[in-house]
Parts: C-alpha cells; sequence; structure tokens
C-alpha cells in the first residue's frame, strides 16, 4: 500500500504548479511591460488561491532579470504592477476498470485495489495578467496579454502491475523502483 503524500500538496503537484508558471513566462526578451527597464516597480497579487504568494516571488525574480527594479516595501516606486490570477492549480481525471479496495467489519483483512486498468491524468495550469500604474497618480499605464501554460502528467496501470508514467516534466520523484537513484544521481542539474 502506498500514501500518495504527507504534505498539503504532492511533489508531483508543486512541480505541476511551478513548471506551468516558470512556463508562462517569454522565452524572447522584449517589451511586455508599458514602462522603461531600470524602473522601480512595486507588485501587488489578487486571485482566487493561497498560491498567489509563490507566482509573485517567481515573477519578481522575472521582472528583476528583465531589467527592472522591483521594490520590497514600494516606498520608491515609480510604477505599480498588479498581477490578476485567473487560474493556478491542478486538475486530476482518471479511469478505473477492476475492483476497488475492499474492507470489511467481519472480515479480518482487507484486499487492495485490483486494477484491470487504470489511467490518472493531472494537469498543472497558470494563467494570469499583469496591470501597470504610474505611482504616485495611481494612473493606468496598460494590461499584458494573458501569461498562460501547462504542465501535465499522465500515470497508466494495466493488469494490476504493469505501470507507465508520461509527463512533461523535466524531473519527477521515481516512487517504488528496484533501481531507484536519487535525485542528484539521475543526471539532472541542481542549479536550475
Amino acid at each position: 500500500m502506498q500514501r500518495n503524500t504527507q504534505s498539503s500538496r504532492t511533489a508531483v503537484e508543486q512541480l505541476l504548479l511551478s513548471e506551468a508558471v516558470k512556463r508562462s513566462f517569454p522565452n524572447e526578451p522584449g517589451e511586455f511591460l508599458p514602462i522603461p527597464r531600470g524602473a522601480g516597480v512595486a507588485i501587488t497579487t489578487v486571485g482566487m488561491t493561497p498560491d498567489q504568494a509563490f507566482l509573485q516571488q517567481v515573477l519578481t525574480g522575472w521582472l528583476g532579470q528583465q531589467g527592472y527594479l522591483v521594490q520590497k516595501d514600494g516606498k520608491d516606486a515609480t510604477h505599480r504592477v498588479d498581477v490578476v490570477v485567473e487560474a493556478l492549480g491542478t486538475e486530476l481525471s482518471g479511469t478505473f476498470m477492476g475492483m476497488p479496495p475492499v474492507q470489511s467489519q467481519f472480515i479480518p483483512f482487507s484486499l487492495p485495489e485490483l486494477a484491470l486498468y487504470k489511467s490518472q491524468y493531472q494537469t498543472g495550469y497558470a494563467k494570469f495578467h499583469l496591470n501597470v500604474f504610474g505611482l504616485p497618480a495611481g494612473n493606468f499605464l496598460g494590461s499584458t496579454s494573458a501569461f498562460l501554460a501547462d504542465a501535465y502528467y499522465n500515470d497508466y496501470t494495466l493488469l494490476f502491475v504493469l505501470s507507465h508514467t508520461f509527463t512533461d516534466l523535466p524531473s519527477v520523484p521515481e516512487m517504488g523502483s528496484f533501481n531507484r537513484k536519487p535525485a542528484g544521481a539521475r543526471g539532472e542539474n541542481k542549479s536550475e
């Protein structure tokens, strides 16, 4: 028997969300905000998810890489960037044919799930846009187009034990493998 997680989100869910956020940023450098590079900006975030704090921190780093001076307290900021989080989360769906786990009060043991075929499809999704305002007046300068991306992790089981995973994540935790290697030993670059 295997439990999925001891934390509030599984590692795969966290990777799906962080990868979707990372992929939503444009690869090509360009002018995405209607303000000059080097301008001091303050960032606020609004959305319907507690994960918006994570998005704000990643966006802070990205704006810094683009040449903007992100102000922590906003006192010296010449512009305010409002991050409007439209969606940030994971979706899970699946198909199951077989016998679900059985637990009985009359029989002193339980039977595990017996899957003839089982599939689970999990997708991380990020969609947000930025509204830019001039300070101190607060005049609206413009909005960006939507930053949008997703990442997927699909898991299949056939005839009880044959399983395979398809994903577009660069590195995912391996579970239940006899040949498992620690994450750093798989050839991943830890500095990314």
